[in-house]
């Protein structure tokens, strides 16, 4: 992990088994799998439910800051305290998470390389204990809209009006617009495929087999490949924003590009967009 812009945003398996249950820590595991939690979790752990902690579903939108000061003091989360985070789906949701924190101003936050899947690989302990940690009083910052896109941010860069680069991260049958969502899931729109000039670089080309990130050369030029080398503001986006959370993070913390930003409202808000153009297939900017 040394080649990455920035290592210490990581821990590994072994690291959390050592150190899960440490004063002034709170490990929180956060699955595409809400039930995986109660399946087994590392002792310790907390977990997070993407669907009823991390969005507000009557604003289709994030945890406002009320509800999310509130998940983190019932967590018994304060400023201080450092937030180990892993999940299934090679941590899909906890870079959401993790996204999610660093929007809302949480400084001391990491990522356990390899999530749930490297942890059940490995063989290492479950528990079905559940904490009850003493409650906080939590009070998030401003938030951190330089991580963020919204759609107007998305017409800048297609209109021209930015420099920023577009990158789809959702699997090549979804940017082509041969489907509009991955078999199973329930969000989706009206239209198939992708907004004009993204590059497409499916997120799971940036993990290794175990579920751990690949090294810093070979994320360089898996994005080098597409174009996208740091020189320019980058927006990642997917269906519903987690999976491009996953590359923000990549791009942002592994590889040190400065100007990162996460199109949460992905295709699920511009496939829907009235006024709103799209492509379909591979473009040959996308092919770049």
């Amino acid at each position: 992990m040394s080649d990455y812009a920035h290592p210490e945003v990581l821990v590994t398996t072994e690291w959390v088994a050592s150190h899960s249950k440490d004063p002034g820590l709170r490990v929180v595991e956060v699955d595409v799998d809400t039930t995986a939690y109660d399946q087994g979790h590392v002792d310790g752990a907390i977990s997070w439910n993407w669907q009823t902690e991390l969005q507000d579903a009557l604003r289709r939108d994030l945890a406002q800051p009320i509800a999310f000061e509130e998940l983190l003091g019932k967590a018994g989360i304060s400023p201080e305290t450092t937030i180990v985070l892993y999940g299934d789906n090679n941590n899909w949701f906890a870079a959401w998470a993790f996204w999610q924190l660093k929007y809302y101003g949480h400084e001391k936050v990491l990522i356990m390389n390899g999530g749930r899947k490297k942890w059940l690989e490995e063989k290492r302990p479950l528990t079905s204990d559940k904490p009850s940690p003493a409650a906080t009083s939590y009070k998030v910052k401003a938030a951190n809209a330089a991580i963020r896109a919204k759609r107007d941010d998305v017409f800048a860069a297609i209109e021209k009006k930015s420099g920023a680069q577009l990158v789809d991260v959702r699997s090549v049958d979804e940017f082509t617009g041969k489907i509009i969502a991955p078999p199973g899931m329930t969000e989706t729109a009206q239209r198939a495929g992708h907004i004009p000039g993204a590059a497409n670089i499916p997120w799971a080309q940036a993990v290794n087999e175990d579920g751990t990130f690949k090294s810093g050369d070979a994320l360089k030029q898996l994005y080098a490949a597409k174009g996208i080398s740091g020189d320019r503001e980058v927006i990642a986006y997917c269906r519903i924003g987690e999976r491009s959370s996953h590359t923000w993070f990549v791009l942002k913390y592994l590889l040190g590009i400065k100007d990162v930003r996460n199109y949460d409202g992905s295709w699920t808000e511009w496939g829907n967009l009235i006024g709103a153009p799209i492509e379909k297939g591979i473009s040959a900017a996308a092919a770049n």
